[in-house]
């Protein structure tokens, strides 16, 4: 994304998919500065952003920046102001409404509104948004938790456990190869099943050497 983004000089790009639950942080994936994307993520801004609020109600590309976004209040304009002293000023995003999974974004961004980059994203608009469909597919697949079996996600502990009785280990030996005591394997256990919706650990041991082996290579 980097590279077509240079090729189509089109400056710099953000990717963010917001989190399942509003206490998490969203994933930005970005060539935007550093330290603008820490101060973003740090001050929850995906929240007040007002590109993704308008994502979030239209799944049309649009145009934003200075000149076009109307209607802001003092929080967002302030967001706004601080945006362009990191060159953020004037851009172009792709909502992503994929049914599956959180909302998610894709801009492409510059420091000033200039005739070429107007030129470059109306031209390119709709290959811009399938870049943007597939870069999100990638995005998923690639960094999703791989602790989730059939999208219903368990602790890191959890799935290890599971993972070990998958190769046929006891809760007891479970426990010795983790450092755990029996009853905390046992626990965990108990909890992977209950988000599987099974009633023994075999069957949640199914779920996940089946879930591996649907998975792609």
């Amino acid at each position: 994304m980097t590279d077509v983004a240079a090729g189509l000089d089109l400056c710099s790009f953000a990717y963010l998919a917001l989190p399942s639950q509003r206490s998490r942080a969203p994933l930005i994936i970005s060539t935007y500065p550093e330290i603008w994307v820490a101060h973003y993520v740090r001050n929850h801004y995906e929240r007040l952003d007002p590109i993704i609020v308008q994502a979030l109600q239209t799944p049309e590309p649009f145009q934003w920046g200075l000149g076009l976004s109307t209607e802001l209040t003092r929080a967002q304009q302030d967001f706004f102001d601080e945006a362009c002293h990191f060159g953020i000023r004037f851009g172009f995003t792709v909502p992503i409404h994929d049914g599956h999974g959180p909302i998610a974004a894709l801009t492409f961004a510059c420091d000033q509104r200039n005739t070429p980059f107007e030129t470059r994203v109306r031209s390119n608009a709709r290959v811009l948004q399938l870049m943007a469909l597939n870069f999100h597919a990638h995005a998923r697949r690639k960094l999703r938790s791989e602790h989730c079996i059939d999208g219903i996600c368990l602790s890191t502990r959890e799935f290890e456990c599971l993972e070990w009785a998958s190769e046929g280990k006891s809760a007891w030996e479970i426990s010795r190869i983790l450092g755990l005591s029996h009853h905390t394997v046992a626990s965990y256990l108990k909890s992977a099943k209950k988000k599987l919706g099974v009633r023994t650990v075999v069957q949640a041991a199914t779920r996940l050497v089946g879930c591996k082996i649907r998975k792609p290579k």
